[in-house]
């Protein structure tokens, strides 16, 4: 009995997998079941026997799978530059904000399938279901800013950074300063910049979010 269950969840994950990369190519308006089914290697009725709702069901489940994974290797690089139980030294701040923005503008790189997604979901939103779009926001980005908040949260608690009493608003300007440059350029990870240009982008944004968020060692405003 536990065989088939194993190849029926198998099956399903390669379902999962090839809309990943079907959708990421080709959008959700023009990707079809017959395209993802055959890149999956099953049949049309296999891919339907495991996601009854067809495309909508399906993509809601790549955005899932996908954001999910990328949203924990996010929050354990977040975890890893910014160790809440041991905040940096203030003369340590910008160097650890910089090592984070750097590794979550290589991490688009890293994971080219999901945001090729992303990409196409920004252009497609008025073509996407909404359940499908609130299925993402839960799965990645509403827990990535939670855990960006609570880091914010924290910053300020040490007297290392001035939130202006929003943390959630400086997480939410720092994600925007240290990507927003790198992710149209790069066109979301797909072509990546040269390293150089992408260290300069970063640290420009981190230096921009320092102006408006920084403290001095005191914990006063600089």
């Amino acid at each position: 009995m536990v065989r088939p269950r194993r190849g029926r969840a198998d099956k399903a994950a390669a379902i999962v997998r090839a809309g990943c990369e079907v959708f990421g190519r080709d959008g959700y308006t023009r990707a079809t079941v017959d395209v993802i089914a055959a890149q999956a290697g099953a049949s049309t009725r296999t891919l339907y026997n495991h996601f009854p709702g067809g495309k909508e069901e399906l993509f809601r489940s790549v955005m899932q799978w996908s954001a999910s994974r990328v949203r924990e290797e996010q929050l354990a690089r977040l975890r890893r530059y910014l160790d809440l139980e041991r905040p940096p030294r203030h003369e340590d701040l910008e160097r650890d904000l910089l090592a984070l923005a750097r590794s979550w503008v290589d991490l688009m790189a890293d994971s080219r399938d999901h945001f090729s997604l992303v990409r196409h979901v920004y252009a497609e939103a008025g073509h996407i279901p909404a359940e499908a779009l609130e299925a993402w926001q839960e799965a990645g980005p509403r827990p990535v800013m939670r855990g960006v908040t609570e880091a914010m949260t924290a910053l300020a608690g040490h007297g290392l950074i001035d939130a202006h009493g929003d943390p959630a608003q400086a997480g939410e300007h720092f994600m925007a300063l240290v990507t927003t440059d790198v992710a149209p350029r790069s066109y979301w990870g797909l072509s990546p910049l040269p390293r150089e240009e992408t260290d300069r982008l970063t640290a420009s944004g981190v230096r921009a979010f320092l102006r408006a968020y920084g403290a001095t060692k005191g914990g006063l405003p600089a």
